[in-house]
């Protein structure tokens, strides 16, 4: 535990953190576009289309998140306390856009009333955009590093989180959203409604790589420290080149109807950009404001090894479970929705 490099139970918990909340990027991440979508809904008719088409999925999608927040506490509890002190009030934002969005499936055909519905239909649209901002501006700040003291802890405001790095993330987060969600939701309906998401699909795209190069060129400013670690890192180029070629290769495949492939370039898009986050915080998990060799690493915020190696057992269990529900689901409710469909 005092050596300076990560043991092997240390770099697997530091890995499967990391494929952890790039499941829940790429699974939550498309149904909290659809949600953003639903905003543009046009009439009841569309607007319902938009919760039944990801009614089956979003629950099991926000396990992600739960098992992603109970891996950090239990394999890197340092980093835990320091994160979740730090973004105490954007944390209790995100659950409360989350339990409004949750709430709004199930109650919004409780009542007939349109204005019922509507408001429901709002809370739904909200729900999922305060989220998809939250990932960004809360990844933006990991990158930037935090305020902490000699003992890890946050020392910083809320408002301090929003910064102008953090809040360009957070507008790339919401981008790279609503592009993955129109491309999902493209593939659910059909005619004019499946043409607007296209169309959503493009713009949203175009934003993402815009709001990606721009957020690269501010890093020089406010996060450098993670610009010169990356070359260093053998695993960069690939990881770079497969993120490049999926964005690259996207809007080809949606301009030839290719949905189902310009959807799966957008998941692996997602997945990529986490893992370049990854390899430009490691071997740090908390990086410290202004102070390049401060923070927590992954040595200094790990649990046992005693507790790393039950939880990982523990993890060899559960995660297959949790996959194999998860293409269980998406396999049993794979087709097109049409209006009139049974459901929310």
């Amino acid at each position: 535990m005092d050596s300076l490099a990560p043991s092997a139970l240390q770099l697997t918990w530091f890995l499967l953190f990391g494929v952890l909340v790039a499941g829940y990027a790429i699974l939550d991440g498309f149904d909290l576009g659809v949600g953003v979508l639903s905003l543009t809904g046009r009439d009841e008719a569309e607007r319902r289309l938009f919760g039944q088409a990801i009614a089956p999925v979003w629950d099991g999608n926000e396990v992600w998140l739960l098992t992603a927040g109970g891996s950090l506490f239990a394999a890197f509890p340092a980093a835990y306390a320091s994160v979740f002190s730090g973004f105490y009030l954007a944390f209790m934002l995100l659950l409360l856009a989350l339990i409004a969005r949750a709430v709004a499936l199930e109650f919004r055909s409780k009542v007939a009333a349109p204005g019922w519905r509507r408001t429901w239909d709002l809370a739904f649209g909200l729900g999922s955009l305060v989220p998809s901002l939250l990932f960004g501006v809360a990844v933006g700040n990991i990158l930037r590093g935090l305020p902490l003291d000699g003992a890890g802890n946050y020392t910083g405001t809320f408002l301090g989180l929003l910064h102008p790095y953090a809040l360009c993330l957070g507008l790339l987060a919401l981008c790279m959203f609503v592009c993955h969600g129109a491309l999902y939701m493209a593939g659910k309906v059909e005619g004019d409604l499946q043409r607007r998401m296209r169309a959503w699909a493009e713009r949203a795209w175009a934003a993402w790589v815009a709001l990606f190069l721009v957020g690269t060129l501010l890093t020089f400013f406010f996060a450098p420290e993670r610009l010169r670690i990356l070359p260093g890192n053998p695993l960069v180029w690939p990881v770079l080149a497969g993120l490049l070629a999926s964005l690259a290769g996207l809007p080809g495949a949606l301009g030839r109807g290719r949905l189902r492939l310009a959807f799966l370039l957008s998941a692996a898009a997602i997945g990529l950009q986490i893992a370049l986050v990854g390899l430009s915080l490691y071997p740090h998990l908390v990086p410290a404001l202004g102070d390049p060799a401060g923070g927590l690493t992954i040595v200094q915020a790990s649990s046992s090894p005693h507790t790393l190696g039950v939880m990982l057992v523990i993890a060899g269990v559960g995660m297959p479970l949790v996959l194999a529900y998860t293409v269980f689901i998406y396999r049993v409710f794979k087709g097109k929705l049409r209006p009139g469909d049974e459901a929310y």
